[in-house]
């Protein structure tokens, strides 16, 4: 079996993809605070790339665009892959 045939297989498999602006931490008691309104600053700058997730791995980076009503991302940059699987 060829690789592509390999990959024709997993074709039909749904996996979790998601895009993530940033991230913080905070106290519980802050969170419980938190209502309409309330700003939650991230770890990231304004401007920065964010992340393309496939089942929580990052897989690529690239910049948040509007698409008649939806948001989508386009891709600026693919992750390198790594050693260990």
């Amino acid at each position: 079996m060829t690789a592509d045939r390999d990959l024709d297989v997993l074709g039909g498999v749904n996996v979790r993809v998601s895009v993530e602006a940033g991230a913080c931490t905070m106290p519980i008691a802050q969170l419980l605070k938190l209502g309409t309104g309330s700003l939650v600053a991230l770890d990231r700058a304004a401007g920065s790339p964010v992340d393309l997730l496939v089942n929580g791995k990052l897989i690529a980076r690239g910049e948040i665009v509007a698409i008649d009503d939806n948001y989508g991302l386009r891709i600026t940059e693919l992750a390198a892959r790594s050693a260990t699987p």
